[in-house]
């Protein structure tokens, strides 16, 4: 009798539970193991997208050269497709939506104590690397180099060596879309002892299962991978710097860099750009815009933008991460293009 009172008493509480249990469930990031290709899948139809969309989705990605595409909603795989010869494990490059990994590994350094973002950069790589001034050359600290407001010149190119790092402006005073943020990976190696790509992959690539490798091609540092490598890191970034129960990039310090990191383009963190602001800059030019940097994208959406359409976005509000790869859309082969806010227009016809 004892015991078959406390199963009925269990098997109350199991029900009283069930479903708050399962909405927690369904609330949950799913994570991809990272010792296997496995990824769990949920269908279109499941979420109450419109399948009517899929189709004019995908015709405009091929249409528009792309390589591969992804779809993750709350983790899981939802759309996944490749085109031409490309295949779930091509390698193709970030351009420069792979700063935002630049940015992931500060935020790691800074956490484990051995950089200070407040700092100035010259506290980790010396004095003269940069023809600035030296009390300009001073004033600029690791910050500026993440949110793009050094204040030295973006027009020559390239080329990160001393000689060509120029004083324009006061740091903090001129924003400028400009590669000298790759300092950042030097400032990182520096303080760490170790190199650029020893650092990354132990503290970043590797535990998020990862695959990819660092080029650099004449000043630039660009990061090659798959699609699904791309969507781990996106994955990451939408979960606040966790991955599965372990937090690698600090919550706060995700948060600070999806947001808007200095007074002058107010669509841009620490490496990442940001839409639903006011006004924004687009690189290589000094106007200020009025209005959403993509205003068909949910506002709350933060990206990581490369030349010719390399795409990662993360909406929080709608629990997705998008990936795109490939070549030009034919607009411009700069980071941000009309490309975006047509492809936002084909996407909330699938989502909404």
């Amino acid at each position: 009798m004892q015991k078959t009172s406390l199963q009925l008493i269990l098997i109350f509480v199991l029900l009283s539970c069930s479903d708050d249990t399962l909405i927690a469930n369904s609330d949950a990031v799913y994570f991809p193991p990272n010792e296997s290709a496995d990824w769990e899948t949920k269908s279109v139809g499941s979420l109450g997208w419109n399948t009517n969309g899929i189709q004019p989705l995908l015709d405009y990605l091929e249409l528009k050269n792309t390589k591969s595409f992804i779809i993750l909603h709350n983790g899981k795989i939802v759309v996944e497709h490749y085109f031409g010869t490309h295949t779930a494990i091509s390698s193709w490059y970030w351009a420069s939506a792979g700063k935002t990994l630049t940015s992931a590994a500060a935020g790691i350094a800074q956490n484990e104590g051995i950089i200070d973002l407040n700092s100035k950069v010259s506290d980790y790589l010396g004095t003269g690397w940069t023809s600035a001034p030296m009390d300009k050359e001073n004033a600029i600290t690791c910050k500026n180099l993440l949110s793009m407001n050094s204040g030295l010149d973006d027009t020559l190119g390239d080329d990160v060596t001393p000689a060509n790092l120029q004083y324009v402006a006061d740091a903090g005073t001129r924003w400028a879309y400009h590669n000298v943020f790759v300092k950042m990976q030097d400032v990182v190696a520096q303080a760490s002892n170790q190199s650029w790509d020893t650092y990354f992959n132990l503290k970043l690539r590797d535990r998020l299962g990862m695959l990819g490798t660092w080029y650099q091609n004449n000043g630039l540092s660009i990061y090659w991978s798959n699609a699904r490598s791309m969507a781990r890191f996106g994955l990451m970034i939408y979960a606040k710097g966790k991955w599965k129960s372990t937090q690698i990039v600090p919550e706060s310090y995700v948060i600070e860099a999806t947001n808007t990191s200095q007074n002058i383009n107010q669509a841009y963190g620490y490496l990442w750009w940001l839409n639903g602001k006011s006004t924004y800059h687009l690189p290589q030019s000094q106007w200020e815009f009025n209005g959403d940097l993509i205003p068909n994208a949910p506002a709350d959406m933060h990206a990581a933008l490369g030349k010719n359409d390399q795409k990662i976005y993360i909406v929080p509000s709608k629990k997705l991460v998008i990936i795109r790869m490939g070549d030009t859309a034919g607009d411009t082969g700069s980071a941000l293009t009309n490309f975006d806010n047509t492809l936002w227009e084909k996407l909330n016809n699938l989502i909404n």
